[in-house]
């Protein structure tokens, strides 16, 4: 059984009113489940930074289809690291725009050499690395 441990924080009250306003923004239940969430992502970011453990992530891109030779490239590019795609999904947007959300898992330096990789190639118009962890170390 996790050992729960209470601790007291303490800040500026104009701080805090902006803390609650953010937790109900976001629909916490409570300042509590809020701090851990904010722990949880910097450890993430951390994890990342590192670049060392085994991570998971999104790469969305969106591309127009018709730019010669791009969807062989992109294609090309993902066979490539194949190791490191989980799954990718394909939407056609529109009669020329294509978005792509590719699922990858790997060492988070291997992941972002993908996602420059990807988003940098001439053609893609938009692109995103979302960062994630495998949830192991997180509470």
């Amino acid at each position: 059984m996790e050992d729960t441990v209470r601790f007291g924080v303490s800040m500026d009250s104009e701080l805090l009113k902006q803390f609650d306003k953010y937790i109900n923004e976001k629909g916490y239940a409570n300042r509590s489940e809020a701090i851990r969430d904010l722990i949880r992502n910097n450890l993430v970011e951390k994890e990342w930074k590192v670049g060392t453990g085994e991570t998971v992530g999104t790469i969305t891109i969106i591309y127009n289809h018709h730019k010669r030779e791009l969807p062989d490239i992109l294609t090309s590019i993902q066979h490539k690291y194949h190791t490191a795609m989980i799954s990718t999904l394909h939407v056609h947007l529109d009669a020329h725009n294509c978005l792509e959300v590719l699922v990858v898992k790997g060492k988070a330096r291997e992941i972002k050499i993908i996602a420059d990789r990807l988003i940098g190639t001439k053609g893609v118009k938009h692109g995103k690395l979302t960062t994630a962890t495998l949830g192991k170390d997180l509470r």
